[in-house]
């Protein structure tokens, strides 16, 4: 059974660009949606992901809704614990699909990791 992780130096989640997340103020109360907003740089990047290093600056530090914990989760997109693992596997391919490629070097990277694949 796949078991998701976060893969280091990915960052596809942290294209922020809230034009492509219209639904922000349906999970996110106002101050997390204020927070949120502030991250979102000019080119739609977390102002906190170093692109040289494709790592969070602040990642020990970083707000709740980048969290992948079941608390967080069940309360923000109210997926059951027991889902957790699935759901959050299927949205980092989702993501790494949308900003690198179904074929690219990351999404292979993080299938090996999570065990999809082998």
């Amino acid at each position: 059974m796949a078991t998701w992780l976060c893969v280091k130096q990915c960052g596809a989640c942290c294209y922020l660009d809230p034009s492509e997340r219209p639904d922000l103020d349906e999970y996110l109360s106002p101050d997390e949606l204020q927070v949120y907003l502030s991250l979102v740089g000019e080119n739609g990047w977390c102002v906190n992901f170093d692109a040289a290093t494709r790592e969070c600056r602040i990642y020990d530090t970083r707000p709740r809704f980048c969290r992948v914990e079941t608390d967080v989760f069940k309360e923000l997109y109210d997926v059951p614990p027991e889902e957790l693992n699935e759901f959050a596997i299927d949205c980092c391919r989702e993501h790494i699909g949308d900003m690198y490629g179904e074929q690219s070097l990351e999404m292979i990277r993080f299938n090996s990791a999570v065990g999809i694949g082998n």
